[in-house]
């Protein structure tokens, strides 16, 4: 049944039978396929065999697939869903209030749940697979600590060991994210660490290293292919990863239907990709077959300008150089962001599927400086009572700028949102926000260079 217009509740829940079954995925729609990932062995085309070693077989089949447009989702994942999902998307009346503007704020609240974030979408999808492999354990990475904490959630649901490389200066910064993914069983190393080859390879170059994800990738792949019954698991980026994330736009989507209304502005933070490509699925979809036209805008760090500074190339996932290349938008491999920043949005590379979208034109895309992100963030808490995530912040921060054009112009516009998680473990970012000690890091093109320069030469 539609809920009336004029009467649009503050928080609006699909039904439980509403929920979507089936994951959606946007390659199997896009005019051009992005570019395909390359075995660094052959120079060739990956094929999902090239995979194994590394991923579960049936990630490594969805991650090659440009085809399947839709997938099911297995009862066991579907089961552990209905324990948080649906979430609810949310009206932003308070802050639209605060701001005098004449748009109507949307965001989509992925924060119901112990890890605080979107991530355990794919967390449990990932797991589930591995137990369905008939695997002993996984390994991974993670930045702030969302996902890390969200694959111990779904590893200790499925009996699974899990080893965690968190990126040392998150790691420092964020000690109870550590403390939550022990509490669910999994075991947590800062990195680079002393407990592989890449690692201390790092250390030996550069011993005071706060780390980077591409590092952490590094160490999560080794351990992974040279441990007997383990895989590796990635919670950003991949192609598999916006899969399951795509339940959060699908479910956006319904949402609005009832509502009959349709977004004008999709906004979503940027990293790796995976709420951003998971919110704006069903959107980008109307937007490629001529369905609608709605504007959608990824946000990123000025720190980490991966898709406004940086190039579309093939690059390896990780530091070490160890995986498949994939074309991207990427800072180079060997990046490593600045100590200062704040958030998980860290990653040297953008989602292939992402890239190739913002390098055809279907999609905007801007850095935003994290002082200006927390102004967002603590005004947004303070009038819809949750504390977002700095990276959630992002999204924020950009629909207040539009929100503000609106009013300025005052044009009606739809704006949604994606609230990927809340800021309860970001209390030392909050802290050097409000005491004035937060700087904003944006780095010269000569910082850029060095990651640049190792991009691979292909021939």
């Amino acid at each position: 049944m539609a809920i009336s217009k004029t009467n649009v509740p503050h928080r609006i829940y699909l039904t439980e039978d509403q929920m979507p079954t089936q994951w959606y995925n946007l390659r199997a729609d896009m005019k051009e396929k992005p570019d395909p990932m390359i075995n660094p062995g052959t120079g060739g085309p990956a094929v999902p065999e090239d995979l194994y070693p590394v991923f579960c077989t049936k990630l490594a089949q969805q991650e090659l697939d440009d085809n399947t447009r839709f997938y099911d989702i297995p009862d066991e994942v579907l089961d552990i869903y209905k324990i948080y999902r649906p979430s609810p998307l949310c009206r932003a009346y308070s802050l639209e209030k605060a701001l005098g503007t004449p748009a109507k704020i949307y965001y989509k609240f992925e924060g119901n749940n112990t890890s605080g974030s979107h991530k355990l979408n794919s967390a449990v999808a990932q797991a589930y697979y591995a137990k369905d492999q008939g695997l002993a354990g996984l390994t991974t990475e993670t930045g702030a600590g969302q996902w890390g904490t969200a694959m111990a959630e779904a590893c200790s649901y499925f009996g699974l060991d899990l080893n965690v490389y968190m990126v040392k200066v998150s790691y420092n910064q964020k000690p109870f994210r550590k403390t939550i993914m022990e509490t669910f069983g999994a075991k947590v190393f800062a990195s680079p660490s002393d407990t592989t080859n890449s690692g201390r390879a790092s250390l030996a170059e550069d011993p005071d290293n706060g780390g980077s994800l591409g590092i952490a990738i590094s160490e999560a792949v080794e351990v992974a292919v040279t441990t007997e019954g383990y895989r590796y698991v990635l919670g950003s980026v991949l192609n598999q990863v916006l899969l399951h994330q795509s339940i959060i736009g699908l479910e956006s989507a319904k949402a609005f239907e009832l509502i009959d209304t349709y977004p004008d502005i999709v906004i979503g933070c940027a990293g790796g990709g995976s709420n951003l490509g998971g919110l704006i699925a069903p959107f980008m979809r109307d937007k490629i077959t001529g369905k609608a036209n709605p504007r959608i805008i990824a946000v990123e760090p000025a720190s980490c300008p991966s898709f406004t500074r940086g190039k579309y190339a093939y690059d390896f996932c990780d530091t070490a150089k160890t995986t498949p290349l994939a074309k991207m938008y990427t800072l180079g491999s060997g990046f490593k962001p600045s100590a200062n920043h704040a958030g998980g949005l860290r990653y040297h590379g953008m989602s292939p599927i992402l890239s190739k979208l913002y390098h055809d034109g279907y999609m905007e895309a801007k850095s935003v400086e994290q002082t200006a992100v927390f102004d967002a963030a603590v005004l947004f808490a303070k009038h819809e009572t949750i504390l977002p995530a700095p990276e959630s912040s992002h999204a924020i921060r950009t629909a207040i700028d539009e929100a503000l054009i609106c009013k300025e112009t005052g044009e009606e516009k739809t704006i949604l949102f994606g609230l990927t998680g809340t800021g309860y473990f970001d209390m030392t970012a909050y802290a050097q926000y409000i005491d004035g000690s937060m700087t904003d890091h944006i780095p010269t093109d000569a910082e850029l260079q060095p990651g640049f320069d190792s991009l691979p030469q292909l021939g």
